[in-house]
């Protein structure tokens, strides 16, 4: 077998594994139906719909998901202080940089095209022992990223991802570290997936509208930047904008 596909189904049972749940995906019904024709066990659907008689099944998935908006919302906020500076970025008059390859690394392909089958998917549960992983990676990530270490915080926030493909900070965070690399193409994915699950993403915002002036986007860049100061004011993208207007 082909090592790259080795890579692929590697990632996709460490994903299975710190996710059990992502087995019940209806998109996955041939494959639990080839774990069963093996005599394997699959645990019990955890999410609330499944777990719940059905009077109350939807009381139970409401506040399943607003306790994971809460908790999303809660942690960008509570990130500011680790966050990735920016501030070395050109936002006005720099040199516009060449189109990256939008793809991503061919180690990462599975991952994106099953995390896009699960991005913002309710049924999605993910443990707690995930998130406090997931933001455990994070913080490596700020690490790597105040060492220089740009290419080694990517894959600790591709982990982290991984791990909880339902946070907006943690797309929006590596949007940010792409911006570093001058990979504005990757950054306006990442962005865009973080502000699917968080319109309210001002780091979304602002790592989508720098992507975008990376690559002379100057309208579509401004309108950005603006939403991402009007959801936190930044005084970097205020200055940007008031020369710009």
């Amino acid at each position: 077998m082909e090592a790259q596909k080795v890579e692929q189904l590697q990632a996709f049972v460490a994903y299975c594994r710190s996710n059990p749940s992502a087995l019940h995906h209806p998109s996955l019904s041939f494959f639990r139906d080839y774990l069963h024709s093996l005599g394997a066990r699959i645990p019990p659907d955890p999410t609330p719909g499944h777990m719940k008689m059905e009077s109350d099944s939807g009381t139970a998935a409401a506040e399943e998901d607003y306790a994971g908006e809460k908790f999303d919302r809660a942690a960008e906020s509570a990130g500011d202080e680790d966050e990735i500076v920016e501030s070395d970025l050109e936002l006005d008059g720099g040199e516009l940089v060449v189109p990256d390859d939008d793809d991503p690394p061919q180690k990462l392909i599975w991952n994106y095209a099953f995390l896009s089958l699960l991005d913002g998917d309710p049924s999605v549960v993910v443990s707690d022992e995930s998130r406090d992983a997931a933001q455990a990676c994070k913080a490596k990530a700020i690490d790597a990223v105040s060492e220089g270490k740009l290419d080694e915080a990517v894959e600790h926030l591709s982990e982290a991802i991984l791990l909880n493909p339902t946070s907006a900070i943690l797309y929006a965070t590596r949007a940010s570290v792409f911006v570093k690399l001058k990979k504005p193409n990757a950054a306006i994915r990442d962005a865009d997936e973080a502000l699917q699950i968080n319109p309210d993403s001002a780091k979304g915002y602002k790592s989508r509208g720098m992507a975008k002036a990376m690559l002379g986007r100057w309208e579509e860049a401004a309108k950005d930047l603006h939403l991402a100061s009007k959801l936190d004011f930044d005084e970097e993208i205020d200055s940007v904008l008031k020369r710009w207007y």
